[in-house]
């Protein structure tokens, strides 16, 4: 199968091709990119573009789109569900939500294979998206909270988990002092690769576009007045 995948739930912009014969072709962003401004609508369809002209694909040859729906950024996750809705309508595609933060767990297992891993997206207002996983397995659903509700959480499991994400970089302080492992800033695990939410989207049923909403998991920042 033949996949096109995005993520825009943090700063950075990925997308990826897996094609059906195993090949990569991926847009994968260094950890520096989710210090740097949000710019969304101007690279993520440059990135489209680049890897299905890499993959030597034209959009009759995909079976199926997948796209991060969040938890993360309100306006980075509008832009890549419009996006991804956009291209599927326009190519006859179903469309596969996976969770980010299950793709940025994948990421940060294959640098530490057998750990529990604590991936972190910074939901700004102080706070944190996580969830846990071992091994693939959901342990906690994900969830908003402060860093320090985090680290609560953590000294009351049995485990110590590995963490990253930009969640991770902004609060390394607040973890570790709770004794949670945090990987390096410069390290390719903080950030969501749109690889990964093609391997989650392989095994995911599909949907109609304008099925696949964001996960927000909270209100939005802006208010009707």
């Amino acid at each position: 199968m033949s996949l096109l995948g995005l993520d825009t739930s943090t700063a950075a912009a990925a997308a990826c091709v897996l094609r059906d014969d195993g090949e990569v072709f991926e847009v994968a962003p260094d950890a520096a990119a989710l210090t740097r401004p949000p710019a969304h609508a101007g690279q993520l369809m440059p990135a489209v573009a680049d890897v299905m002209r890499r993959a030597g694909l034209d959009w009759s040859e995909l079976e199926a789109i997948a796209v991060g729906v969040g938890p993360g950024s309100f306006t980075g996750l509008r832009i890549g569900i419009a996006t991804a809705r956009a291209l599927a309508v326009a190519s006859g595609l179903r469309l596969r939500p996976v969770s980010s933060l299950a793709a940025l767990a994948r990421g940060i297992e294959e640098t530490d294979p057998g750990s529990v891993v604590l991936p972190l997206i910074d939901a700004k207002r102080g706070e944190v998206f996580a969830a846990a996983y071992d091994g693939g397995e959901e342990l906690w659903a994900p969830f908003a909270a402060r860093p320090e509700k985090v680290a609560e959480r953590v000294r009351g499991a049995d485990f110590t988990p590995l963490a990253a994400g930009d969640g991770s970089i902004r609060f390394r302080g607040v973890l570790e002092t709770a004794g949670i492992r945090v990987a390096p800033d410069n390290s390719g695990a903080h950030v969501v690769r749109a690889l990964h939410v093609c391997r989650l989207a392989a095994a995911a049923p599909g949907e109609p576009p304008e099925a696949v909403l964001p996960e927000y998991l909270r209100a939005p920042d802006a208010k009707p007045q």
